[in-house]
């Protein structure tokens, strides 16, 4: 079942990304807001079963907390990968095919944009869900949602404001990314992610 969970999850985030982010009826300025909140209630209703990663870089950085084992963790990437390009579909069927024109980005500074939100997301998901100290807290999908809510309006404009690799498949699907940046968001996500677990372990002794 929580490989259903993480499957719901990520289609129902990346939904909101395809939905809020194409013409027609583009939500513009307003975009991130729905995201933020769409990962937010989706880590609430999701977070007891899956934990609510939705993100395989978020999935790397729990497996390096020792908080997930190695085949849940390539299960959970399939689960996500699929349901980011089952959403992509969905939003292409409600929409009509995609007409968007791809954000062309520097590479080195999407890189460098994706792996510093991937980590700050990461790291507040490590921190907020994973520690003794913060343990049964009520507020951990706002912190983590808003955390995607803030990267997206800081760096958007840099690096199309993934920090999660089935996201960017997802926007790749959907053509608001180029196919030759999709290595972009898959080294900087999984390296953001892999540092927040290594910075969380060592201040919380894997507690």
């Amino acid at each position: 079942m929580k490989y259903l969970y993480e499957f719901i999850g990520t289609f129902f985030l990346v939904l909101t990304v395809g939905m809020t982010v194409l013409d027609p009826h583009a939500a513009g300025l307003l975009a991130p807001l729905a995201i933020g909140s769409a990962l937010a209630v989706m880590v609430f209703a999701g977070g007891h079963v899956s934990g609510g990663h939705y993100n395989p870089a978020v999935s790397l950085a729990v497996f390096l907390r020792k908080k997930l084992v190695l085949n849940d963790l390539f299960a959970y990437w399939v689960a996500q990968f699929i349901g980011a390009i089952a959403a992509a579909y969905a939003t292409m069927y409600l929409k009509g095919a995609s007409t968007a024109i791809p954000q062309l980005i520097d590479p080195a500074k999407a890189l460098l944009a994706e792996f510093l939100f991937a980590f700050a997301l990461c790291y507040v998901v490590l921190n907020v869900a994973t520690t003794k100290e913060t343990a049964g807290n009520s507020y951990f999908g706002w912190a983590i949602g808003f955390t995607v809510l803030v990267g997206a309006y800081a760096v958007g404009a840099v690096s199309g404001g993934a920090f999660n690799p089935a996201v960017a498949l997802g926007i790749t699907v959907l053509n608001l990314s180029l196919w030759s940046n999709l290595w972009i968001f898959f080294v900087a996500n999984l390296l953001g992610g892999a540092l927040a677990a290594f910075i969380v372990n060592a201040a919380h002794d894997k507690a």
